[in-house]
């Protein structure tokens, strides 16, 4: 990787292949950060089981996908928020530094997916879904992805530093043996730029501003989702290392730079500190000298589990139930597995030579026994003045919705979540009205002709809706909390 210090308005940056990437400077940087970087670019790549023909694989690419604006807006602007599930055509982080000295430096890394499409063509040079070689091997057509990363690294002066992160497009040609055909891999072209924007908010304070924008244009705004994928920049996070700065929590700032941390906008995606975690939480707020801007929301200091000897691209799930699911596939399922990407021949293979000891390390582990006493619940009914899920209420095409309330469920076309997609038109009851920490409103509900959709209510696990994703049926009783309800008269004298 190319880099170097400069001065100015001069970054130096490079594009690499991520795997490929040569020891320096930013590599030792971000060593520490590596195995959980690396879980973001690969969360959900390949599900179980690892298989092409499975339903959830035909549905890939959920998480800092940035897309053409014009595609993305098609149907109307993007609504941002911390989380990256959500489609967009910018990815902004903010955080905040503290600066210990003039010279401190930022190192800046940008990193992505970029779609590769694998076509597998038969011995006459025709495209086919799949091909059996004379080894018994299989080859299967199938969308792939290469790591791709961009470093960065300037001056913690007042600024602005713009880079390109795209990708160009190219095509790579492998025979099969003993002339069966051929694999062409194609990617089209990415067209991207990273801006960092450092500005001055206190003695020894700088606001730290990280833009990565699509600058591509959709020759059909409204293609395919599959489609536009070629020209996206897919699972985008970024890497942040200081030296002779650190950067502050935005968890944990402390009491002094509350104000301050609240004002830092990140959109479709929120930073965190990395490395290992400190042994005692300093009064004054956290620091560290890494932050990983992550599309998943992670908590400070995410880490691997040292137990887990390697990635299965669902950090949702437990190793060890996707180890023993794995171990169960048949023989054919596996066959089609190896064939539907590296990624998921590698799994297979460490799953199948999994030694006894490195299995049972998976059943788990206990990392602390210490009293959690004293440790406040994150949020509780009457806790937040002025917030009451239970009873609030938002307007909805001119009808007060909250409890209790009948809905329409009308998930939007573009940038909803793929399960949501699966519930449109269905009718649902509101069962509370939330705000999260972006101001942004969400209604929770129940679906009602899920059989289990009162034992969903029973503990809290709801689907979440904007107001403008649901159609409210007939009226509603729910009173409007802005206008003040007059206590019932008294009784007169005379009925006294």
């Amino acid at each position: 990787m190319a880099e170097g210090l400069v001065d100015g308005r001069a970054p130096r940056t490079a594009l690499t292949d991520g795997p490929k990437r040569p020891p320096g400077r930013s590599g030792h940087v971000f060593g520490r950060l590596s195995a959980v970087a690396d879980a973001v670019l690969y969360e959900g790549y390949l599900l179980y089981p690892y298989r092409r023909s499975s339903p959830k694989n035909r549905a890939r690419w959920q998480f800092g996908v940035l897309f053409p604006r014009e595609w993305v807006e098609a149907d109307g602007p993007v609504s941002p928020g911390v989380s990256g599930s959500a489609d967009s055509w910018y990815q902004q982080t903010e955080c905040l530094v503290r600066v210990d000295r003039p010279d401190a430096v930022l190192r800046v890394r940008v990193r992505y997916l970029q779609m590769q499409h694998k076509q597998v063509e038969d011995a006459e040079g025709r495209p086919v879904e799949s091909l059996t070689c004379d080894d018994g091997s299989v080859q299967l057509t199938f969308e792939e992805a290469v790591p791709r990363e961009v470093d960065l690294t300037v001056t913690l002066a007042e600024g602005e530093h713009g880079f390109p992160v795209g990708s160009p497009a190219g095509a790579d040609t492998e025979a099969l043996p003993s002339g069966a055909g051929r694999i062409v891999r194609r990617r089209e072209e990415v067209r991207a730029t990273t801006t960092v924007t450092a500005e001055r908010f206190g003695e020894g304070l700088v606001r730290l501003r990280v833009r990565t924008e699509h600058q591509g244009r959709p020759a059909d705004p409204h293609a395919p989702r599959d489609q536009a994928l070629r020209h996206a920049l897919i699972a985008t996070h970024t890497l942040l290392g200081a030296e002779g700065a650190e950067f502050v929590s935005l968890i944990d700032p402390g009491p002094d730079l509350q104000e301050a941390a609240r004002s830092c906008r990140n959109d479709f995606t929120f930073p965190v500190l990395g490395g290992p975690p400190p042994a005692d939480a300093p009064a004054d707020g956290s620091v560290s000298a890494l932050l990983l801007s992550s599309p998943i929301i992670l908590p400070d200091h995410p880490q691997v589990a040292p137990e887990s000897p390697g990635d299965l691209h669902d950090a949702g799930e437990i190793d060890e139930i996707l180890t023993l699911r794995t171990m169960l596939l048949t023989d054919e399922e596996k066959r089609e597995a190896r064939a539907t990407d590296p990624r998921a021949a590698e799994i297979l293979d460490r799953v199948d030579t999994m030694p006894p000891e490195v299995f049972g390390r998976l059943h788990g582990a206990i990392r602390s026994l210490k009293p959690a006493a004293g440790r406040p619940a994150w949020w509780q009914e009457g806790a937040d003045e002025g917030l009451s899920p239970a009873t609030d209420t938002v307007l909805v095409d001119g009808v007060r919705v909250g409890g209790g309330c009948a809905v329409r469920l009308r998930p939007r076309r573009r940038g909803a979540d793929a399960q949501d997609m699966f519930l449109a038109g269905r009718t649902a009851t509101v069962a509370a009205v939330f705000h999260d920490v972006d101001g942004s409103t969400h209604l929770a509900v129940t679906v009602d002709d899920d059989p289990a959709a009162e034992l969903h209510g029973w503990y809290g696990r709801f689907h979440y809706f904007r107001p403008d994703e649901v159609e409210p049926l007939g009226g509603t009783d729910v009173p409007d909390p802005a206008v003040a309800q007059e206590p019932p008269a008294g009784p007169t004298p005379s009925e006294a």
